[in-house]
Protein backbone atom coordinates (compact mmCIF):
# COMPACT_ATOMS: atom_id res chain seq x y z
CA UNK A 1 0.00 0.00 0.00
CA UNK A 2 1.15 3.43 -0.45
CA UNK A 3 0.32 5.45 2.34
CA UNK A 4 0.68 8.97 0.35
CA UNK A 5 -1.88 7.97 -2.04
CA UNK A 6 -4.89 10.38 -2.08
CA UNK A 7 -7.22 8.76 -4.67
CA UNK A 8 -10.55 9.41 -4.06
CA UNK A 9 -10.46 12.16 -1.53
CA UNK A 10 -11.66 15.36 -1.56
CA UNK A 11 -9.39 18.50 -1.21
CA UNK A 12 -10.41 22.22 -0.07
CA UNK A 13 -7.74 24.37 -0.20
CA UNK A 14 -7.96 27.97 0.43
CA UNK A 15 -5.97 30.55 -1.07
CA UNK A 16 -5.72 28.01 -4.06
CA UNK A 17 -5.05 30.78 -7.25
CA UNK A 18 -1.43 31.47 -6.85
CA UNK A 19 1.43 31.26 -4.66
CA UNK A 20 1.98 29.04 -1.94
CA UNK A 21 -1.95 27.60 -2.12
CA UNK A 22 -1.66 27.25 -5.74
CA UNK A 23 1.35 24.63 -5.73
CA UNK A 24 -0.59 22.72 -2.59
CA UNK A 25 -3.47 22.20 -4.78
CA UNK A 26 -1.35 20.83 -7.28
CA UNK A 27 0.79 18.57 -4.74
CA UNK A 28 -2.73 16.99 -3.54
CA UNK A 29 -3.84 16.27 -6.89
CA UNK A 30 -0.48 14.71 -8.18
CA UNK A 31 -1.50 12.39 -5.27
CA UNK A 32 -4.53 11.83 -6.61
CA UNK A 33 -7.29 14.20 -4.89
CA UNK A 34 -10.10 16.06 -6.67
CA UNK A 35 -9.61 19.84 -5.85
CA UNK A 36 -12.20 22.63 -4.55
CA UNK A 37 -10.26 25.84 -4.79
CA UNK A 38 -11.06 29.11 -2.81
CA UNK A 39 -10.21 32.22 -3.25
CA UNK A 40 -11.75 35.80 -3.35
CA UNK A 41 -10.71 36.88 -7.04
CA UNK A 42 -10.67 32.94 -8.63
CA UNK A 43 -11.59 33.07 -12.21
CA UNK A 44 -14.65 30.63 -12.83
CA UNK A 45 -12.67 28.63 -15.31
CA UNK A 46 -9.51 28.39 -16.99
CA UNK A 47 -7.30 29.30 -13.93
CA UNK A 48 -3.62 28.60 -13.52
CA UNK A 49 -4.60 26.33 -10.35
CA UNK A 50 -7.40 24.91 -12.22
CA UNK A 51 -5.38 23.75 -15.23
CA UNK A 52 -2.73 22.29 -12.89
CA UNK A 53 -5.32 20.03 -11.16
CA UNK A 54 -6.85 19.30 -15.19
CA UNK A 55 -3.63 17.86 -16.11
CA UNK A 56 -3.33 15.74 -12.90
CA UNK A 57 -5.25 14.33 -14.16
CA UNK A 58 -8.37 15.39 -11.48
CA UNK A 59 -11.58 17.49 -11.10
CA UNK A 60 -11.52 20.57 -10.03
CA UNK A 61 -14.02 23.33 -8.55
CA UNK A 62 -13.79 26.94 -8.28
CA UNK A 63 -14.88 28.96 -4.97
CA UNK A 64 -15.01 32.42 -5.23
CA UNK A 65 -15.27 33.86 -1.60
CA UNK A 66 -13.54 36.80 0.42
CA UNK A 67 -12.61 35.50 3.31
CA UNK A 68 -12.69 38.80 5.03
CA UNK A 69 -16.56 38.73 4.68
CA UNK A 70 -17.13 36.84 7.71
CA UNK A 71 -20.74 36.32 6.38
CA UNK A 72 -19.48 34.82 3.13
CA UNK A 73 -17.26 32.69 5.12
CA UNK A 74 -19.88 30.98 7.62
CA UNK A 75 -22.13 30.55 3.99
CA UNK A 76 -18.49 28.83 2.69
CA UNK A 77 -18.48 26.37 5.67
CA UNK A 78 -22.21 25.61 5.53
CA UNK A 79 -22.08 24.59 2.25
CA UNK A 80 -18.66 22.20 2.14
CA UNK A 81 -19.84 20.64 5.71
CA UNK A 82 -23.07 19.69 3.84
CA UNK A 83 -22.34 18.26 0.58
CA UNK A 84 -23.19 15.18 -0.42
CA UNK A 85 -19.79 14.27 -1.61
CA UNK A 86 -17.75 15.02 2.24
CA UNK A 87 -14.75 16.98 2.34
CA UNK A 88 -11.78 14.43 3.14
CA UNK A 89 -8.93 17.44 3.58
CA UNK A 90 -9.24 20.89 4.25
CA UNK A 91 -6.35 23.34 3.55
CA UNK A 92 -6.78 26.74 5.40
CA UNK A 93 -3.76 28.41 3.85
CA UNK A 94 -5.40 31.64 2.59
CA UNK A 95 -4.16 34.78 4.19
CA UNK A 96 -2.61 38.51 3.63
CA UNK A 97 -0.62 40.89 5.62
CA UNK A 98 -0.10 44.42 6.20
CA UNK A 99 2.85 45.69 6.81
CA UNK A 100 3.26 49.26 9.66
CA UNK A 101 5.28 50.32 12.62
CA UNK A 102 3.56 48.86 15.70
CA UNK A 103 2.45 52.32 16.88
CA UNK A 104 0.98 53.43 13.58
CA UNK A 105 -0.70 50.32 12.56
CA UNK A 106 -4.04 50.96 11.44
CA UNK A 107 -7.41 49.45 13.32
CA UNK A 108 -8.45 48.62 9.83
CA UNK A 109 -5.28 46.69 8.85
CA UNK A 110 -5.10 45.31 12.23
CA UNK A 111 -9.11 43.86 12.05
CA UNK A 112 -8.57 42.87 8.51
CA UNK A 113 -5.07 40.15 9.00
CA UNK A 114 -7.10 39.18 11.89
CA UNK A 115 -10.10 38.40 10.25
CA UNK A 116 -8.42 36.80 6.95
CA UNK A 117 -5.59 34.80 8.88
CA UNK A 118 -7.64 33.51 11.97
CA UNK A 119 -11.15 33.97 12.18
CA UNK A 120 -12.11 32.97 8.71
CA UNK A 121 -9.46 29.70 9.73
CA UNK A 122 -11.09 28.86 12.80
CA UNK A 123 -14.59 29.32 11.18
CA UNK A 124 -14.17 27.38 8.48
CA UNK A 125 -12.70 24.37 10.28
CA UNK A 126 -15.41 24.61 13.03
CA UNK A 127 -17.79 23.65 10.08
CA UNK A 128 -15.66 21.29 7.84
CA UNK A 129 -14.26 19.73 11.30
CA UNK A 130 -17.67 19.38 13.19
CA UNK A 131 -18.47 17.20 9.67
CA UNK A 132 -15.40 15.45 9.87
CA UNK A 133 -16.03 14.36 13.77
CA UNK A 134 -19.38 13.10 12.71
CA UNK A 135 -17.42 11.19 10.32
CA UNK A 136 -14.79 9.66 12.49
CA UNK A 137 -12.00 10.89 9.64
CA UNK A 138 -10.42 13.70 8.18
CA UNK A 139 -7.56 16.01 7.76
CA UNK A 140 -7.39 19.92 8.59
CA UNK A 141 -4.13 21.50 7.56
CA UNK A 142 -3.26 24.85 8.41
CA UNK A 143 -0.97 27.71 7.33
CA UNK A 144 1.30 28.93 10.06
CA UNK A 145 4.31 30.63 9.86
CA UNK A 146 7.73 31.68 11.06
CA UNK A 147 6.33 34.58 13.38
CA UNK A 148 4.02 31.44 14.79
CA UNK A 149 7.70 31.29 16.70
CA UNK A 150 8.81 34.56 16.06
CA UNK A 151 7.56 38.57 16.44
CA UNK A 152 8.85 39.82 12.98
CA UNK A 153 8.80 43.68 12.37
CA UNK A 154 6.41 45.89 10.85
CA UNK A 155 3.91 43.39 10.81
CA UNK A 156 1.95 43.19 14.58
CA UNK A 157 -1.33 41.41 12.87
CA UNK A 158 0.06 39.06 11.15
CA UNK A 159 2.56 37.52 13.71
CA UNK A 160 -0.62 37.76 16.47
CA UNK A 161 -2.62 35.80 14.10
CA UNK A 162 -0.02 33.41 13.19
CA UNK A 163 0.48 32.77 16.59
CA UNK A 164 -3.09 32.19 17.25
CA UNK A 165 -3.29 29.73 13.66
CA UNK A 166 -0.40 27.43 15.65
CA UNK A 167 -2.43 27.56 19.25
CA UNK A 168 -5.73 27.15 16.87
CA UNK A 169 -3.94 24.24 15.46
CA UNK A 170 -2.69 22.62 19.04
CA UNK A 171 -6.31 22.79 20.72
CA UNK A 172 -8.15 21.70 17.77
CA UNK A 173 -6.10 18.22 17.69
CA UNK A 174 -6.40 17.97 21.16
CA UNK A 175 -10.42 18.16 21.01
CA UNK A 176 -10.50 16.10 17.43
CA UNK A 177 -7.53 13.69 17.44
CA UNK A 178 -9.81 10.70 19.60
CA UNK A 179 -12.20 11.33 16.71
CA UNK A 180 -9.53 10.54 13.99
CA UNK A 181 -9.29 13.89 12.73
CA UNK A 182 -5.69 15.08 12.42
CA UNK A 183 -5.28 18.45 12.84
CA UNK A 184 -1.48 19.96 11.84
CA UNK A 185 -0.18 23.05 10.26
CA UNK A 186 2.71 23.65 8.17
CA UNK A 187 5.33 27.11 8.61
CA UNK A 188 6.54 27.98 5.51
CA UNK A 189 9.87 30.02 5.80
CA UNK A 190 10.84 33.07 3.35
CA UNK A 191 9.02 31.80 0.41
CA UNK A 192 9.20 33.87 -2.76
CA UNK A 193 5.64 34.90 -3.20
CA UNK A 194 3.77 38.24 -3.80
CA UNK A 195 3.15 38.73 0.10
CA UNK A 196 7.21 38.69 0.58
CA UNK A 197 8.08 40.58 -2.42
CA UNK A 198 8.65 43.90 -0.32
CA UNK A 199 10.81 42.33 1.36
CA UNK A 200 12.01 40.62 -1.71
CA UNK A 201 12.61 44.08 -3.30
CA UNK A 202 15.04 45.04 0.08
CA UNK A 203 18.33 44.82 -1.02
CA UNK A 204 19.08 45.08 2.78
CA UNK A 205 16.70 42.53 4.54
CA UNK A 206 16.62 40.34 1.54
CA UNK A 207 20.50 39.90 2.15
CA UNK A 208 20.15 39.62 6.14
CA UNK A 209 17.50 37.08 5.27
CA UNK A 210 19.55 35.03 2.87
CA UNK A 211 22.45 35.02 5.74
CA UNK A 212 20.64 33.26 8.03
CA UNK A 213 18.96 30.33 5.93
CA UNK A 214 21.30 27.45 6.09
CA UNK A 215 19.63 26.65 2.77
CA UNK A 216 21.53 29.90 1.33
CA UNK A 217 18.20 30.44 -0.91
CA UNK A 218 14.65 31.51 -0.63
CA UNK A 219 11.95 29.06 -0.39
CA UNK A 220 9.88 28.08 -3.67
CA UNK A 221 5.83 27.41 -3.35
CA UNK A 222 6.94 23.92 -4.60
CA UNK A 223 8.83 23.57 -1.35
CA UNK A 224 5.51 23.42 0.58
CA UNK A 225 4.51 20.14 -1.75
CA UNK A 226 5.71 17.14 0.26
CA UNK A 227 5.01 18.09 3.81
CA UNK A 228 1.55 18.77 2.33
CA UNK A 229 1.14 15.88 0.53
CA UNK A 230 2.28 13.75 4.07
CA UNK A 231 -0.27 15.28 6.51
CA UNK A 232 -2.94 15.02 4.04
CA UNK A 233 -1.99 11.02 3.90
CA UNK A 234 -2.47 7.71 6.23
CA UNK A 235 1.17 8.10 6.40
CA UNK A 236 0.33 10.95 9.36
CA UNK A 237 -2.06 9.23 10.61
CA UNK A 238 -0.67 9.75 14.64
CA UNK A 239 1.03 13.14 13.49
CA UNK A 240 -1.72 15.33 15.61
CA UNK A 241 -1.00 19.03 16.94
CA UNK A 242 1.63 19.68 14.98
CA UNK A 243 3.49 23.19 13.49
CA UNK A 244 5.61 21.65 11.24
CA UNK A 245 8.31 23.96 9.49
CA UNK A 246 9.44 23.94 6.02
CA UNK A 247 12.10 27.04 6.35
CA UNK A 248 15.21 25.95 4.67
CA UNK A 249 16.68 25.67 8.49
CA UNK A 250 15.73 28.99 9.26
CA UNK A 251 14.05 28.39 12.95
CA UNK A 252 17.64 26.01 13.87
CA UNK A 253 19.92 28.32 13.03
Amino acid sequence: MNAFDLTGRLAVVTGARRGIGRAMARALAAAGADVIGVSANLEKTGSDVEQDVLAAGRTFEPIRTDLADPDAVRALGADLAGRERPVDILVNNAGTIRRAPAAEHPDTDWDLVLQVNLSAQFALARAVGAAMVARGQGKIIFTASLLSFQGGITVPGYTAAKHGVAGLTKALANEWAGHGVNVNAIAPGYIATDNTRALQGDPVRSRAILERIPAGRWGRAEDLAGATVFLASDAAAYVHGTVLPVDGGWLGR
